[in-house]
């Protein structure tokens, strides 16, 4: 290898054909029949993906009692409760300073993310029980080693099997964009989960007070999976433009969200202790140490994203082409 090329590559001064020695292109009806099959094959990965997702939420729906959601009242709730993570979602979309997101994707990893949440739902109940075995600890293992990896990791194929392959992710900064909006999706069905959990029989003043009693502290966990999802987009979109990094990149974005999130639900003993310390309602205490927690590391994706508008408003004018088309292969997913 000669600075990461082929030593054929490496000495081609352009005059040579070097198909099927050292570069590829369509040219035989084999080649043509291998393309076709690599794009059925993947269409069928992803098809099954889909159908198996939803095969889970018809199980959930099935087994809970997320059909209360089509109440009009607990549909509200659950709508109340999305608001501030929807706020965010609105800020991260508005510092992508190139071209805007079209709605269909929006709506689509929207839609993904809500749909793939079935996933970690299935795998974090099944496990849990596992883990309860080791007192205390066990607790702290099943946070680190399966919510934040499991959650964060359906949030990020939300973007990466759609969105991701579509000529409009065309900048890095995409990447936290439509990772925010997975993690929107992740967040309605997991406080439509908890809101109709919590509203045990279909009775008017039980609904009022169990799900009006939950929905406040659903509305100040939703930001946080917008966070930490937009990290793991923001990767994902970094990964896009340097193919040979690719797998480094976005396994630190999945890192940092899982970590970030791990430690979140760690740390979630806290208000309750300095509750009983202060005297004061457990969901004030809550409520500060969200502010804080998430205003941290809201604070480091905000930067970040600030650092990408600054930069690139220093290589862009009015005059230029904000936009500059992606190239992509034939093979590029």
């Amino acid at each position: 290898m000669v600075d990461g090329h082929d030593p054929v590559q490496a000495r081609d001064d352009g005059t040579r054909d070097l198909y099927d020695v050292t570069t590829w292109e369509v040219r035989s009806p084999l080649d043509g029949i291998a393309v076709t099959l690599y794009r059925v094959l993947q269409a069928t990965a992803q098809l099954i993906l889909v159908l198996t997702s939803l095969a889970i939420l018809w199980l959930l729906l099935s087994s809970t009692d997320l059909t209360r959601v089509t109440n009009p009242i607990v549909g509200g709730f659950t709508l109340l409760s999305i608001l501030p993570a929807l706020a965010l979602v609105v800020f991260v979309w508005r510092t992508d300073v190139t071209s805007a997101e079209p709605p269909s994707l929006l709506a689509a990893t929207f839609a993904l993310g809500t749909l793939f949440a079935g996933f970690a739902a299935l795998v974090n109940s099944y496990l849990s029980d596992v883990f309860g075995l080791v007192p205390v600890v066990g607790t702290v293992w099943f946070f680190y080693l399966v919510v934040g990896p499991v959650e964060e990791t359906v949030k990020w194929l939300a973007v990466r099997i759609y969105a991701y392959r579509s000529s409009r992710f065309d900048a890095v900064i995409d990447g936290a964009v439509y990772g925010a909006v997975a993690g929107l999706g992740f967040a309605s069905i997991e406080n439509a989960l908890y809101i109709t959990d919590a509203v045990s029989t279909p009775v008017i003043g039980n609904i009022l007070g169990a799900g009006g009693g939950v929905t406040p502290a659903r509305a100040i966990a939703g930001p946080g999976h917008v966070i930490y999802s937009a990290f793991a987009g923001y990767y994902l979109g970094l990964a896009k433009f340097n193919r040979d990094r690719a797998g480094p990149i976005v396994i630190k974005g999945l890192l940092i969200a899982a970590l970030i999130h791990a430690t979140y639900n760690t740390l979630t003993f806290v208000p309750s202790i300095a509750a009983a310390v202060l005297g004061v309602p457990t969901f004030v205490t809550l409520l500060a140490f969200v502010v804080l927690y998430d205003g941290f590391f809201g604070y480091f994706l905000y930067r970040k994203l600030a650092r990408y508008r600054a930069t690139y408003r220093a290589f862009y004018d009015d005059r230029d082409d904000p936009t500059p088309a992606t190239e992509r292969t034939e093979f590029e997913d």
